[in-house]
């Protein structure tokens, strides 16, 4: 055994490797589970005592030395590594001018623009879960078990289960929040939702919606109004004006469509208005009372008004874009176009 060691130390002091592949062999050879230093030490437990001491240390000298070695020359080899890819490397050379900036999605650009102006007035932001059950979808919104809106060729259920849906409106995030909010209640909900619609250039399956509610003890139609007239204004311009045409919606009473001029034209007429000189933007309307109690709301005591667009729709006229669909398709011709947005 004695002799092993002496012929092992030899061959460590003179050992000399060429590449950092040789020296892990080496490695392996020596100092792994089951190399030769390895198996010395398992032989070392069978020596005679009067042995072990001298064996002990001379077997300690080459385990060290052999680490020292392998240690010394990984070092050496991964310094050189380092010097040649540094010595390739210009560090005074400019940047790729090349390199392309991402830009943000018209989407999320509309959609921040819209949170920031509602809350400057003081409206929250609440978000929900894409799928919902029927009560906080439908029901509790004062939408009839008749309704259109139920049936299969507008809503996706999942797994053909009547009671949980693809939320088709945001308005199913405002019912938790009355639920679990006492008045006043000023907030907004943006977010994805889904119907079962045939893509087109001016309609798709999923869309984002922003609707707001604002539910305090004095709350008119004309704060209804003044707020809208204030979002107009601040998203497409001061010079812009609105309408509002009555319409119906299950969850308010009166119900409004809103019209804002059309900033192409300025109101004069032109084919994204149809010539009349309005646009439509969102649907409002003021909370209808039967929802206030299905939400534990004392309607005797609170009133609201409510108000939903979609954010889509909204991009299409700050950008002039005529397909929907191109929102969708991450077509970087496309995108590059906000770049600076």
């Amino acid at each position: 055994m004695l002799e092993k060691i002496n012929n092992l130390l030899q061959e460590v002091e003179g050992l000399a490797l060429n590449t950092k592949e040789q020296v892990e062999e080496y490695r392996i050879k020596w100092l792994s589970k089951k190399g030769e230093i390895t198996v010395l030490f398992d032989e070392f437990k069978t020596v005679t005592p009067e042995l072990k001491k001298e064996l002990g240390q001379k077997l300690n000298d080459l385990k060290n030395k052999a680490q020292e070695k392998i240690n010394h020359l990984k070092e050496k080899y991964e310094a050189a590594t380092d010097s040649n890819i540094s010595s390739d490397l210009d560090l005074t050379l400019p940047g790729d001018p090349n390199i392309s900036i991402g830009s943000r999605h018209p989407l999320s650009i509309v959609k921040n623009q819209i949170i920031d102006i509602f809350s400057r007035i003081g409206f929250t932001v609440s978000e929900g879960r894409e799928i919902e059950d029927d009560w906080h979808n439908f029901t509790a919104l004062n939408t009839p078990e008749n309704h259109p809106a139920r049936d299969m060729q507008d809503t996706f259920y999942v797994n053909l289960n009547p009671e949980m849906v693809l939320r088709t409106q945001t308005s199913s995030v405002q019912v938790h929040i009355m639920e679990n909010n006492k008045p006043p209640i000023r907030t907004i909900s943006p977010g994805r939702v889904y119907r079962n619609e045939a893509i087109s250039a001016r309609a798709h399956c999923q869309f984002h919606q922003v609707e707001g509610l604002y539910i305090d003890s004095k709350v008119s139609f004309a704060d209804l109004k003044q707020t809208l007239l204030y979002f107009s204004q601040e998203m497409f311009g001061k010079e812009t004006q609105i309408r509002l045409r009555p319409s119906y919606f299950p969850f308010t009473e009166p119900s409004a469509e809103v019209d804002i001029s059309c900033t192409i034209c300025k109101g004069k007429g032109c084919n994204v208005c149809k010539y009349t000189g309005w646009v439509e933007i969102l649907g409002c309307g003021m909370v209808d009372p039967q929802v206030l109690d299905n939400c534990s709301i004392d309607s005797n005591k609170f009133k609201g008004f409510a108000f939903g667009m979609g954010i889509e729709r909204i991009a299409m006229l700050k950008y002039q874009v005529k397909d929907l669909r191109l929102f969708f398709e991450n077509d970087v011709r496309f995108l590059k176009q906000f770049t600076s947005a």
